[in-house]
């Protein structure tokens, strides 16, 4: 074989041995992926009563994974603060996510009541003129004084959520006199209007955190966190609360039970 074929045959090779290589740490990246998906859902549910998980040969086993592809799975997961490796003890539970349902209309403190105590730092508070795009939700005509409020609510002292709400003022004015700091909204419009609330449209989105959103939460600037818009309506179909909440994405997780319709 001329010495030209033999260097084409041998870099043909390496481009073969390479490629392969690629492939086979792609397949791992995966495969941990998915492993982390599998822990994860076990974290988040109390899948590991004592706060440790089992050896990584184990995991390995049980999962029929190998330990290159359990270590990037648990890689993984310390990289989102959610285990940690100590040593001589293996590795742990060091951070908790809190469920919030998203079939039942209920506030945050009602939500996570099982979890600890919510509690409220109102940052601001007051009348101001309604921008357009809150007005059309709140079906009021643009510029009309609504109370838009600001809240920081924490669960058992940890930062967990930045609720914006714009509340029309004729509900909102005695709201300035309410504990708001230790009762949710919900609660107080049902009491001031003698109706119960009927229904919420809901948008969920994950969002960078913005320079002061991530202060106030005491997040990573530029981190995701999770952005639920929700209009919600008294019984008789009055829109009266609009609300943007920007939950820690490291301390919350969304479920609902849905139904197939056709």
């Amino acid at each position: 074989m001329p010495p030209t074929d033999r260097i084409r045959d041998h870099a043909g090779q390496g481009a073969t041995t390479v490629a392969a290589h690629r492939t086979r740490r792609r397949l791992r990246a995966d495969q941990a992926r998915q492993l982390a998906d599998l822990l994860r859902h076990q974290l988040l549910t109390v899948g590991f009563p004592d706060g440790t998980l089992p050896h990584e040969s184990t995991l390995a086993t049980d999962y029929r994974a190998s330990r290159n592809t359990v270590r990037q799975a648990l890689d993984l997961l310390r990289a989102e603060g959610l285990v940690e490796r100590l040593p001589g003890v293996g590795t742990v539970v060091v951070a908790q996510k809190y469920p919030h349902g998203l079939d039942c209309l209920m506030g945050l403190a009602e939500t996570l009541r099982e979890h600890g105590r919510v509690t409220n730092e109102v940052r601001t508070m007051g009348p101001a003129p309604a921008p357009t795009p809150v007005a059309e939700r709140l079906a009021i005509p643009p510029g009309t004084d609504v109370l838009y409020i600001e809240r920081l609510r924490r669960l058992n002292g940890l930062p967990l959520s930045l609720d914006l709400t714009y509340i029309p003022l004729d509900l909102g004015t005695a709201l300035l006199a309410a504990d708001l700091e230790n009762t949710d909204v919900f609660r107080l419009l049902e009491a001031i209007t003698g109706q119960r609330l009927g229904h919420a449209e809901i948008t969920l989105e994950a969002v960078n955190a913005d320079t002061h959103s991530a202060a106030v939460l005491e997040a990573p600037r530029g981190a995701a966190v999770l952005m639920l818009e929700r209009l919600t309506h008294l019984a008789d179909g009055r829109p009266v609360d609009l609300e943007f909440i920007r939950f820690r994405g490291d301390r919350i997780t969304m479920s609902g039970l849905l139904h197939r319709s056709l």
